[in-house]
């Protein structure tokens, strides 16, 4: 950071929020064979719900389930010019990186 604006600032340098499940189907129709294994069914929410008096670990998840995390860069771009990469694009980079 080298804007003379953004001493003593916090930003928030991240991208578009995405779920599992949508990283998976990004993986899959982006990383061909490679990709095919990739699982893509989603767990619905009535059944995480279901599960919650069972699965100590999963109530946690409860309050997130349904909910968008939209994230607010403007600051970022504007001061620092930022720009973040798209998502999908990241996601299937970091795939290729493990995979190789």
């Amino acid at each position: 950071m080298t804007a003379a604006a953004a001493a003593g600032q916090r930003f928030i340098a991240a991208g578009e929020f995405m779920w599992m499940e949508g990283m998976a189907k990004t993986l899959r129709a982006q990383l061909g064979e490679q990709g095919a294994k990739v699982p893509t069914r989603r767990l619905p929410d009535f059944v995480v719900r279901l599960l919650l008096p069972f699965m100590a670990n999963l109530r946690t998840l409860a309050p997130l389930l349904g909910r968008r995390f939209p994230i607010n860069t403007d600051k970022s771009r504007k001061v620092l010019a930022f720009a973040p990469r798209p998502a999908a694009a990241t996601l299937v980079d970091c795939a290729r990186s493990l995979l190789d």
